[in-house]
């Protein structure tokens, strides 16, 4: 016996096991329901059962009123409704000649898509003894365990005498879906025989989204017809009550505002006539905290809120203001891409920006129209990369740095041991630079309609570009402000669209109408260094995988990796994690921006691997190195001294510099020490290939041969089976979902884990040196390499790659 059944009955056993007393029963108290509360629109917003307010996505109000005989315009008897999502309040006032009586109630609802439970309180004004009124206690529950399915149980509690009443209540969608609802109810007292207990049935059809034709049959053989009408936030419905001799007894209408509901209007009146508005303004990354930040853009929300746009009827044209934004050229890639779907299936994108460079040109020109500040500019002078090499600086510190490099294209430590690049480095380097230029140059030039010839001439020739020369050279369509979009549209397309935020479309505003417990995809986020406490937090990420392995709602896992690499007991932790996690449920790994060595160490094992054509991915190798005194100490005035037992006990030892907490060997490796690093680096390396190997289902051999630390771009790593496809969090979600062998347009909820990186930033009111020198990149590697130096580091030094711009 499942559990929802077990507390079904047990609800209903208490509510019936009580002494009984004439009181107004359930029917005669909720004549304003149309259907049984769990299967049609929440009921009376939680006055009927309370568990119904956990349903709620938005704030509802409803006003209901009796017709005195076929009196419309007749108020005797009323009710006003409002909900939220876990709390309500209702009040409904009831006549009788001269006497009258107003019920209250307040009420909370909580738990899961699946089930819901409530309690809720009642008390009455007005000539309670005649009403036979009493303060009441209401427990409810709603279970949905599948879209076909609504089990609901109400026991009602008098607080001033031994009445008490249970109500049941089932209802069933035969299709799945609110097209077709049949439900049944039924309310039983103490010492009431179970064929004397009354009881109703009945059903709900949806003739198009937003109308509903509702019957229902009593016992008494009295019945109802009714209907209601939504048209988005707000709606209107009746319905007819007709005596057990079939004679017309009374009307009841209803209005209600607020929450968004489905409707068919949209399809035909407002098509294809609103414009969604984008704001990208500020750095646009993963996660924000959640006050006091709005400087950020969460990359999730603006490609959901992009799917959103092209999916809603209303939306003609999506408007995205690139002002004073911040963004990796792979996140501004796979806006582009969601971008394009919408055109695909005919909407119109606009774009508007002030000021930009290649990274926001690449992320514009998908656009039918590009709209730019009349007193903007774009700079498109090609992508360059390198690094501040520092090792003129250490000499003149007095530190030295050994590099222990055993593999040709593990470059990291270089910007320490050389003053320029080494001809692999470079090579490596050029020929990521060169898939990133012809990537957004053949974007560029498809979009735009632009030959070759001329786009090469307007990047080596002119590279800087005022309103008028970025008109002239046809790079932009239109000079104009953001604030007058709404006539731009008109001028650009010849005719008017309304704007609308993205709040109010409908994927983001409608509450789930299935019932029961969506599946559930979950996006998890590794980001940063690999470190144990720190960026992706290794410790944290292993609990949140093996958890994901056992929980059956959650059908498939994307992982969003965003990590140059770090230390290799956190990259092993997480990855053996994800393994188990990917035996029981597909595991779609989609890498960002930067993806290689031990970022690319906690994807391997992902069911399939996802990037972006710019994402740096691949980097399998190690690297370390020794950086010591050689007369740092005697410019600074600090010396170390020391006693020791163990021959090698002093390996890593010597000054501390003060405030940065830097500790700054007093020697270089002897050449035994220096031996046995070597063969615990190669160890390690060998390691990491082996898994590689398994993880991708190679050989060894191949592994070692495209390995060495080169990293690739997503596009290289591709062609060498490094990831498995080309594309984006969106892309690997719908690849999670055909994994999991979800249905074509079967509804998914989508969680992110982390939600946020916390509740807000904590921010020290003096400016801090110390503190930007600690988030100094070259700084971290050196944290990192001193901190535990026989230590072998599968990673990349942070700002060697692209970053937001």
């Amino acid at each position: 016996m499942s559990r929802h059944l077990i507390i079904i009955i047990i609800t209903l056993t208490i509510a019936t096991t009580v002494i009984a007393q004439d009181r107004p029963g359930y029917y005669e108290r909720n004549d304003f329901l149309m259907a049984s509360p769990g299967g049609y629109y929440e009921g009376l917003l939680g006055f009927s059962n309370p568990a119904n307010l956990g349903f709620l996505k938005g704030v509802e109000h409803r006003f209901y009123w009796l017709s005195d005989g076929v009196k419309a315009s007749s108020f005797g008897n009323w009710g006003y409704f409002f909900g939220t999502r876990g709390f309500g309040f209702g009040v409904q006032r009831q006549e009788a000649g001269e006497m009258h009586v107003t019920d209250y109630r307040l009420s909370t609802g909580f738990g899961y898509p699946d089930k819901m439970f409530g309690i809720g309180y009642a008390w009455t004004s007005g000539n309670k003894d005649f009403f036979r009124r009493e303060r009441m206690l209401t427990i409810g529950t709603l279970q949905r365990p599948c879209r076909y399915f609504s089990g609901g149980l109400v026991g009602n509690f008098s607080m001033e005498s031994g009445w008490n009443e249970g109500i049941i209540e089932l209802s069933v969608r035969p299709l799945g879906n609110s097209k077709l609802t049949v439900f049944a109810d039924g309310a039983l007292q103490k010492d009431m025989k179970f064929s004397d207990a009354p009881w109703s049935a009945g059903a709900a059809v949806q003739v198009v989204p937003g109308a509903f034709l509702v019957g229902r049959y009593f016992e008494s053989k009295a019945f109802t017809l009714g209907f209601s009408f939504n048209f988005g936030f707000g709606g209107f419905g009746g319905q007819a009550r007709y005596d057990s001799d079939r004679h017309l007894s009374h009307y009841s209408y209803n209005i209600r505002a607020g929450n968004m509901r489905p409707s068919f209007l949209p399809y035909i009146i407002d098509r294809e006539k609103r414009f969604a508005a984008i704001g990208m303004k500020g750095n646009v990354d993963y996660l924000k905290y959640v006050i006091f930040d709005d400087n950020a853009i969460r990359l999730m929300e603006v490609l959901q809120d992009i799917r959103a746009a092209y999916r809603d009827p209303r939306i003609g044209v999506i408007a995205l203001n690139l002002s004073a934004m911040k963004i990796r050229p792979e996140h501004a890639w796979e806006i582009r891409e969601e971008l394009k779907k919408a055109r695909l299936v005919g909407k119109r994108v606009v774009i508007f920006f002030d000021n930009t460079g290649m990274t926001g040109y690449h992320l514009a020109s998908v656009a039918d129209k590009i709209v730019m500040e009349p007193e903007g500019s774009i700079e498109l002078g090609g992508y360059v990369m390198g690094k501040t090499y520092f090792k003129g600086t250490l000499e003149k510190l007095g530190l030295g740095f050994d590099e222990w490099r055993f593999f040709k294209y593990k470059s990291a430590a270089e910007v320490l041991s050389r003053d320029k690049m080494s001809d692999a480095d470079r090579e490596q380097y050029q020929a990521y630079v060169d898939d990133l230029y012809e990537t957004v140059r053949d974007d560029i030039c498809s979009s735009r309609d632009l030959p070759f010839p001329l786009y090469e001439n307007l990047i080596n020739m002119e590279g800087y570009f005022t309103g008028r020369l970025a008109i002239e050279t046809d790079l932009v369509d239109t000079l104009a402000r953001w604030s007058d979009m709404e006539n731009v549209l008109k001028n650009l397309f010849g005719m008017k669209y309304r704007g609308m935020s993205t709040a109010g479309l409908l994927d983001n505003a409608l509450p789930q109408d299935n019932w029961g417990q969506n599946p559930v995809i979950a996006v998890v986020y590794g980001l940063g260094e690999c470190a144990m406490d720190s960026g992706i937090r290794a410790r944290w990420l292993e609990r949140v995988f093996l958890s994901l392995e056992k929980n059956t709602k959650v059908k498939a896992v994307v992982f969003r990796v965003d990590s140059p690499g770090g230390d290799g007991m956190a990259s092993d932790l997480v990855a053996e994690a994800l393994r188990k996690c990917a035996q029981a449920k597909p595991v779609i790994v989609s890498q960002g921006q930067v993806a290689g060595s031990g970022g690319y160490w906690i994807s391997m094992y992902g069911t399939k691997i996802l990037a972006g054509p710019n994402t740096v991915t691949g980097s399998i190798g190690v690297i370390g190195g020794w950086i010591y005194d050689v007369g740092a100490g005697e410019k600074l005035g600090m010396t170390s001294d020391f006693v020791k037992r163990g021959k090698h006990a002093d390996f890593g030892f010597g000054i501390t510099l003060p405030f940065i907490g830097l500790r700054i060997p007093a020697r270089n490796l002897d050449e035994e020490e220096y031996a046995k690093m070597e063969k615990i680096i190669k160890d390690f390396y060998d390691n990491f290939v082996g898994k590689v190997a398994v993880g991708r289902n190679m050989s060894t051999d191949f592994v070692k041969e495209i390995a060495q630390g080169h990293f690739y771009s997503g596009l290289d790593g591709k062609e060498l089976g490094l990831v498995d496809d080309i594309g984006g969090m969106m892309t690997a979600i719908a690849m999670a979902r055909s994994e999991a062998g979800l249905l074509p347009g079967q509804e998914t909820e989508i969680i992110e884990i982390p939600k946020n990186k916390g509740f807000f930033k904590s921010r020290s009111a003096i400016p801090s040196i110390t503190g930007d020198v600690k988030e100094d990149p070259v700084f971290k590697y050196l944290k990192m390499a001193t901190d535990d130096p026989r230590r072998p580091l599968p990673m990349l030094i942070p700002g060697t790659y692209p970053d937001k711009e």
